[in-house]
């Protein structure tokens, strides 16, 4: 079973993105130490882009830091170098489909796949297009994970069948970014994802606060959080390793239930 799966095994997981390299690479090292100690069960790493479509104006600005700063993929695989030996905690980038192509799809699979990393999640890449990517993350062990979002209505399930490690259920229209409030009908995209497999699912898009994240734990297996931290890196810089942890032991402890 992959450590993705895994993850989320007698527990609902807390899944914590950020973007490697925002504001330095130091910084995101220290980022995925505090976080790993402070009770991440899942750490997705951005590969910032040039054109993150899917993303906000908070994790876009992540972006263009990280890229003013001079970081690459390279980079970023080198940082995962120095990390992944002493983070239990299972890692899975999320990036666009042309800086994958970009680096060579087999290239890229391979060496993330040596250096500890567990899953892919690639937003921009629809379900009819992913043959571009899945077999070459099968052959290297890596979980190509599908997202299913308010508008995929009768493909839900025929993505959910394919879907690997868990399903990305995306909670609200339009980009990521913090919101006051879910509207669309979660419950149900869940429902019809169990229907047709016994795969995790977790929330993503929009969650900011421990409220929030109790509610959508309630619908599915697991939440997951990208601007709300982001933003916090934003505000404090290299300074931000502790705001972060705390904010991610606040939200794992209101997922335990306040225990």
């Amino acid at each position: 079973m992959n450590s993705i799966r895994k993850a989320f095994q007698g527990q609902k997981a807390f899944i914590a993105f950020i973007t490697c390299g925002d504001p330095d690479l130091d910084t995101t090292v220290a980022l995925i130490r505090a976080m790993d100690e402070a009770g991440v069960d899942i750490i997705e790493l951005g590969i910032p882009f040039s054109d993150p479509t899917a993303e906000g104006p908070v994790i876009q600005a992540a972006n263009r830091r990280a890229l003013a700063g001079g970081v690459t993929t390279d980079k970023i695989f080198d940082m995962i170098r120095r990390v992944r030996p002493t983070v239990r905690v299972p890692l899975a980038l999320m990036t666009y489909a042309n800086v994958v192509f970009s680096y060579g799809t087999e290239q890229f699979l391979q060496t993330a796949s040596e250096i500890g990393v567990s899953g892919l999640i690639l937003p921009d890449v629809p379900f009819e297009e992913k043959a571009d990517f899945a077999p070459a993350c099968r052959k290297y062990g890596i979980a190509y994970i599908s997202l299913v979002a308010p508008t995929s209505h009768d493909r839900i399930a025929m993505i959910a069948r394919e879907a690997e490690g868990f399903v990305y259920c995306v909670s609200s229209l339009g980009v990521t970014g913090v919101r006051s409030q879910i509207t669309s009908d979660v419950g149900d995209m869940v429902r019809r994802i169990r229907e047709v497999t016994d795969l995790p699912t977790a929330i993503g898009f929009g969650i900011s606060t421990p409220d929030q994240a109790v509610c959508m734990a309630e619908k599915a297996d697991g939440v997951i959080v990208g601007s709300a931290i982001v933003k916090l890196i934003g505000e404090y810089g290299s300074e931000a390793v502790a705001p972060v942890a705390a904010y991610v032991r606040a939200m794992k402890t209101a997922l335990r239930g306040g225990a």
